[in-house]
């Protein structure tokens, strides 16, 4: 009987913490789905009513605000700049980010530590504190006000983390695999191609993610080197509905319910990758 009263109580205690669990991560998804939530509801409001009743649901919804905003205000040409934007940016990043934590993780060579520090050193320094001769490089080039002039620095921001990460999943491959794959007469291109960036994708789904989301949501490099409003992207759009004496929130919660949509997207089609490429390593 006493070991009993013991195994049940045991138990009990258990499934007490296990619910205590349960409510800690119901209410933290509560509070971070809740804004989210809340800023889809103003956007359907006008701005008097988002004063009147900010957390309440609206009266009559106001879907015209996506229209006005979309297309009257210009912000689907803001969207296209930033998909442009951000598709280019990611692709040579993971491209050229690939190759080199290949060439980085898979080859022997005198000075393979001191390039894997070189690109490190990327993530110790913020690209940011170079802005004045970042600036005086990008006018002499000729590139103010234009899309490459953002996209080379995104590039150069994403390849640092991009090679660090890569280059730890790609060392962790046998290098079997790419024994048999020269005996079968592969060369480096296809070693790398269609051995090892498949064995790696949900590393590439991490790397994407972790880049993708800093070059949507950047807000200074635009604002430096972009002037033109045909080629502002969606964090300088949105800028505009701050005025100097007003604000028109419902239009700003329209505009920010369209901006994270597309990394909302992302990760949702891409979390099975992301999280397994979080967890990798973590049981042996």
């Amino acid at each position: 009987m006493t070991i009993d009263f013991h195994y049940q109580r045991e138990r009990w205690d258990k499934n007490i913490l296990l619910a205590l669990v349960h409510f800690a991560m119901i209410a933290y998804v509560i509070l971070i789905f809740y804004p989210l939530f809340n800023m889809v509801i103003s956007s359907l409001k006008s701005t008097r009513e988002i004063f009147q009743n900010p957390f309440g649901l609206p009266t009559a919804a106001q879907f015209q605000n996506y229209k006005i905003l979309w297309i009257d205000r210009g912000f689907g040409r803001y969207f296209g700049n930033s998909f442009t934007v951000t598709a280019i940016s990611m692709a040579f990043v993971i491209l050229l980010g690939s190759m080199a934590a290949f060439g980085v993780s898979r080859y022997q060579y005198r000075l393979r530590t001191w390039v894997y520090m070189l690109f490190l050193s990327g993530i110790m320094l913020p690209l940011k504190v170079a802005i004045i001769p970042l600036f005086i490089i990008i006018k002499n080039l000729g590139l103010m006000d234009k899309h490459i002039s953002i996209i080379l620095i995104f590039i150069a921001m994403g390849l640092p983390s991009t090679v660090f990460i890569l280059s730890g999943f790609m060392k962790t491959i046998p290098m079997d695999l790419e024994y048999a794959a020269r005996i079968d007469g592969c060369n480096e291109w296809m070693i790398y191609q269609r051995i090892v960036m498949p064995i790696t994708q949900s590393a590439i789904a991490l790397v994407t993610i972790y880049n993708a989301v800093p070059i949507w949501n950047d807000f200074f490099f635009p604002l430096v080197f972009i002037q033109s409003d045909r080629l502002k992207t969606l964090p300088i759009g949105l800028s505009t509905f701050f005025g100097q004496y007003s604000t028109n929130w419902s239009y700003l919660f329209t505009g920010l319910s369209i901006a994270i949509l597309p990394m909302l997207l992302l990760y949702v089609f891409m979390s099975k990758y992301f999280i397994r490429g979080m967890t990798a390593g973590a049981i042996k």
